[in-house]
C-alpha cells in the first residue's frame, strides 16, 4: 500500500460526503455528478480494501472503519491544504510599477517592508511614463493630477536642496553663486518656486536634466542646487546627504498616487503593501533614522 499513490481526489470526495452524508449535497459542493462522487468513493474503498459507507434509503451512514478513519484523514488533509496554501502565499509576488522619479521615496519603504515583513515579495519595475496605468501589474504609482480611484500618497511640493557639505545660502539671493540644476529641460520648476518667493534671481550657470532623480543625484555630488520634491528627498536629508536651506515650498498641483488591482484579482499581501505605502511619512523616516543610528 505504501508504494501506491494516494488518491487525493477520492479522499476529498470522501471527506465532503462524510460531512453531508448525502450524495446530492456532496456532488453540489464538489461541482460533479452524483455518479462521479460514487465512483470516487468506490475507488477509495477499493484502494483501502474496506467499505466506508453503508447505503440506506434515507442516505448514507459511515461504517465503523470509515468512522475510525475519518478524523485522522480529515486532519491530515487539512494540514496538507494549509501547508500548500502557506507555501503559495509565501511565494506570491506583487508586481509594482513606479516612475523613476519616485525611487528615492519608494525604495527606503520597500527596504523597511522587506525587513519587517520578509514574507511579502515585491517585484519592482521602473518606468519613465508618469501617467501609465496598471496594465499587467498589481499596483502602480502614478504622477500627475490626483485620480479619484487611487490612494494619494503625497502632493508634489518643491524646495531647493543642495549637498550637505556645501555652505548653505542664508537668503534666496545667495543661491546665485551655485549652478542651478533643473529637473526639467524647460526650467519651469525653478521658475515656479522663485515666483512664489517674489524673486527674479538671475541664473548664470544652468544644467538641465531629463528627470528629477538625475538632478537630485547631481546635487548630492555637489554639482549645484536643485529644486526638488521635499517628499522625494526626505530620506537623503535624514541621511545627511542633502540639506533644504529654506522652509518655503510650493505645490505644483501634481501628486503621486497609488493604483491597485481589484481585490478579486489581487495577489496575497497586496492590501498590506498598499497600507504600508500609504502610512504617514514620519513612520518610515523614523524607522530609517533608527537603522542609520
Amino acid at each position: 500500500m505504501s508504494h501506491r499513490a494516494l488518491p487525493l481526489n477520492a479522499i476529498n470526495a470522501f471527506l465532503v460526503t462524510a460531512r453531508h452524508l448525502n450524495l446530492t449535497h456532496a456532488a453540489s459542493e464538489l461541482c460533479i455528478t452524483q455518479g462521479a462522487v460514487s465512483r470516487k468513493i468506490a475507488a477509495l474503498e477499493s484502494w483501502l480494501g474496506f467499505a466506508l459507507f453503508e447505503r440506506h434509503a434515507r442516505g448514507l451512514r459511515l461504517t465503523a472503519q470509515g468512522a475510525a478513519l475519518l478524523p485522522e484523514l480529515r486532519q491530515g488533509f487539512e494540514m496538507m491544504m494549509n501547508a500548500t496554501e502557506k507555501a503559495s502565499r509565501s511565494n506570491a509576488v506583487i508586481r509594482l510599477k513606479a516612475p523613476t522619479c519616485a525611487m528615492r521615496w519608494l525604495v527606503p519603504r520597500l527596504v523597511s517592508l522587506e525587513q519587517q515583513r520578509p514574507e511579502i515579495h515585491v517585484a519592482l519595475t521602473t518606468t519613465l511614463d508618469h501617467a501609465s496605468q496598471l496594465e499587467n501589474f498589481d499596483a502602480a504609482i502614478v504622477y500627475g493630477t490626483p485620480q479619484p480611484d487611487a490612494f494619494k500618497l503625497f502632493d508634489e511640493a518643491l524646495t531647493p536642496v543642495l549637498a550637505a557639505n556645501l555652505p548653505p545660502p542664508a537668503a534666496v539671493e545667495a543661491l546665485a553663486r551655485f549652478s542651478f540644476l533643473h529637473p526639467t529641460p524647460d526650467g519651469r520648476d525653478w521658475q515656479l518656486w522663485l515666483k512664489e518667493q517674489s524673486s527674479t534671481l538671475k541664473m548664470a550657470r544652468n544644467q538641465h536634466f531629463d528627470t528629477m532623480d538625475l538632478a537630485i543625484s547631481a546635487a548630492i555630488q555637489g554639482f549645484g542646487v536643485t529644486v526638488a520634491d521635499i517628499n522625494l528627498v526626505q530620506s537623503d536629508i535624514v541621511a545627511g546627504r542633502l540639506i533644504a536651506p529654506f522652509a518655503a515650498s510650493v505645490k505644483t498641483g501634481a501628486a503621486y498616487s497609488l493604483l491597485q488591482r481589484p481585490s478579486e484579482d489581487a495577489p496575497p499581501f497586496l492590501p498590506e503593501l498598499v497600507a504600508w505605502l500609504c502610512q504617514p511619512q514620519n513612520d518610515i523616516h523614523s524607522s530609517a533614522a533608527a537603522d542609520l543610528a
